[in-house]
């Protein structure tokens, strides 16, 4: 069965891969980018089944216009894709106010916002599916990703929280968590101002990493296919009963396990003193 797609950030990487593989196989897309001109050879190839809408997630007001528009013109979506996102990276006290709110406002806000705008028409449709991208990073942590790391763990508990919420409407949803994958997120990140006392911190180790791009060794490694990615996250967004969450590559399966295994660990070390503030 055919279906149709909304997915925000659809100019380069992930989102501009998801579209052209939704397309190809005969699916209509919704898709939302900043700036005029980066998919007009699609538009051009696929016409009618290609609806494009510009859209800044940041801006509230016009998340809720361009949802209502592409509901109006389109009369149903199936799945909305929340995958507009970058990087932010810098020690917590090297970040600027203005970096701060611009990373919240995006990678956080602006996907609250979306699912808030595409609810009323998934219930009034008895259904829908909502797939939100995450990353590795939305269950571990890293030095220096402070902020990014907060948007993407606030994330994932919003949309498990709606989860249960929209369930009764026939609506589900999907946190796809992808480890370091061929996209531009090194490229687009945006760097603090360093201060010379971390150059000898772990936050100073992880810059030298990005800033030289040599992302062939450690903790960074790219494993990840960026096709293979995208492939299996339409599996699991056709899928009639999707997991609410997904892992994608070995580097997010090999962290994410690390991490929950050791705080299950902590938690049942500590399990006396825990039991003890009941009443």
């Amino acid at each position: 069965m055919k279906k149709t797609w909304f997915i925000t950030g659809t100019s380069t990487g992930l989102g501009r891969l998801l579209t052209e593989k939704l397309l190809a196989r005969g699916d209509t897309v919704a898709a939302t980018l900043r700036k005029h001109g980066s998919l007009d050879d699609l538009k051009a190839q696929y016409g009618d089944r290609l609806w494009i809408g510009l859209l800044d997630v940041t801006d509230t007001k016009q998340v809720h216009e361009v949802v209502n528009a592409a509901f109006a013109d389109l009369g149903r979506i199936d799945v909305l894709v929340n995958n507009a996102g970058y990087g932010l990276f810098g020690a917590a006290e090297e970040l600027s106010d203005t970096q701060i709110e611009r990373q919240i406002a995006t990678n956080l806000t602006g996907s609250i916002q979306l699912v808030r705008a595409a609810l009323p028409y998934f219930r009034a449709q008895q259904g829908g599916r909502i797939v939100q991208i995450s990353s590795e990073g939305g269950q571990t942590a890293y030095p220096g990703f402070s902020l990014y790391h907060a948007t993407k763990w606030s994330i994932e508990g919003f949309i498990e929280s709606i989860a249960q919420e929209v369930a009764a409407f026939g609506i589900d949803c999907l946190i796809m968590e992808p480890g370091p994958t061929e996209t531009n997120f090194a490229v687009g990140l945006d760097l603090a101002q360093p201060l010379a006392c971390y150059e000898d911190t772990s936050v100073g180790e992880v810059r030298r990493v990005f800033t030289s791009g040599d992302f062939s060794s450690g903790t960074f490694t790219i494993k990840s296919d960026l096709a293979r990615t995208v492939d299996a996250m339409i599996a699991a967004a056709d899928a009639e009963q999707p997991p609410l969450r997904l892992a994608l590559g070995s580097s997010a399966y090999t962290s994410i396990s690390q991490v929950l295994t050791e705080r299950l660990r902590v938690l049942e070390q500590q399990k006396s003193l825990t039991l003890s503030a009941d009443r």
